[in-house]
């Protein structure tokens, strides 16, 4: 079935294990470990890219030496960032040792270097206009974005347990580098959260009546507790309207709102709001910690809210917070 908005879903590849046997072997290990489809997904990308390199030779004849010739190419030639060039270190390591069980040993290669990008923050003011600009059906996803300083997979991960109304909290389970974290959920958005959530107690009852499949959940969590998809804390806080098929299993089942779903959404709010500048989902997060910053709160809380593990990740923020301006007077003001 199809997917909401412009948001396509991902690649229906249920019987999709590669056409040949060092693929169909990733593909086994990744699916034996439980991971994300999105990760499946770019892992076996990377691996595409590393055999195409390889050729006419294929990973099974690769070493070391040719996984740190690869990288070291992304850096120089295709000057990749540092953050694709380690994407693609973890798919081919996970390729190589876990996949074809070869020893990779220690490796050299040069190294990305990273690019320190100042990123894009509205003032208190432009998120009022971007949120009023936003459709009804994904306003309160962007309050809460802000408000919480979510990561968008984050958000739209979130399932129900996940969700302390009473405390104000709102639990991050499996972020980035598979950290979980606790950070605020806006009292302002209480009634609405809670008004929200009776909204999908309706839709989770007539899903049971209908005797739909459950919700998806981890390989091994699913494996442990077979029914817990079927349990009202289990389902998804932005569910989409239409059943999707699960790629791994050929299920249909109700699927998260697609990420490409509310990144249309966003973007139709700001070029509505008549921004110029780029407003992605991520400029909500980018936002709440530098208003947080500017309101006078700690460097090493927002850090916790943020889930960053290193603090020079949060101070980028200090760059772009209003001091204000950038307390310095230009000498053409006299």
């Amino acid at each position: 079935m199809s997917a909401e908005g412009n948001g396509k879903p991902p690649p229906l590849a249920k019987d999709d294990l590669g056409s040949s046997d060092w693929e169909r072997a990733l593909v086994a290990a990744i699916r034996t470990k439980g991971l994300l489809w999105r990760t499946e997904q770019t892992y076996r990308s990377w691996a595409a890219r590393f055999a195409s390199f390889l050729a006419p030779d294929t990973p099974w004849k690769a070493r070391g030496g040719e996984v740190q010739d690869f990288l070291s190419k992304l850096a120089v030639e295709s000057r990749a960032s540092a953050s694709g060039q380690k994407q693609a270190l973890n798919a081919l390591v996970f390729l190589m040792q876990e996949a074809l069980h070869i020893d990779l040993g220690d490796m050299q290669f040069k190294r990305a270097r990273p690019r320190r990008k100042i990123p894009v923050v509205l003032s208190r003011a432009e998120i009022g206009r971007l949120l009023s600009a936003m459709p009804a059906d994904y306003r309160l996803m962007a309050e809460l974005m802000y408000g919480s300083g979510l990561r968008l997979m984050e958000l739209l991960r979130l399932r129900v347990h996940h969700l302390d109304l009473e405390r104000g909290q709102l639990q991050v389970y499996a972020g980035k580098g598979d950290k979980d974290r606790i950070t605020v959920l806006p009292e302002s958005l209480r009634e609405r959260m809670t008004a929200h959530l009776a909204g999908l107690r309706e839709t989770f009852a007539e899903d049971r009546r209908r005797n739909a499949p459950g919700v998806w959940l981890p390989e091994g969590l699913a494996r442990k507790y077979p029914n817990a998809g079927c349990q009202w804390q289990w389902q998804w806080v932005w569910p989409s309207r239409e059943f999707l098929r699960d790629p791994k299993s050929g299920t249909e089942r109700r699927h998260h709102i697609l990420d490409g779903t509310f990144q249309n959404a966003v973007r139709t709010a700001a070029n509505k709001a008549g921004f110029d500048k780029r407003v992605t989902p991520h400029v909500l997060r980018h936002s709440f910690a530098t208003h947080l910053l500017e309101a006078g709160t700690d460097i090493r809380t927002v850090q916790e809210l943020l889930g960053h593990s290193k603090l020079e990740t949060t101070q980028i923020y200090t760059h772009v917070m209003t001091k204000p301006g950038l307390g310095v007077r230009s000498p053409l003001d006299g």
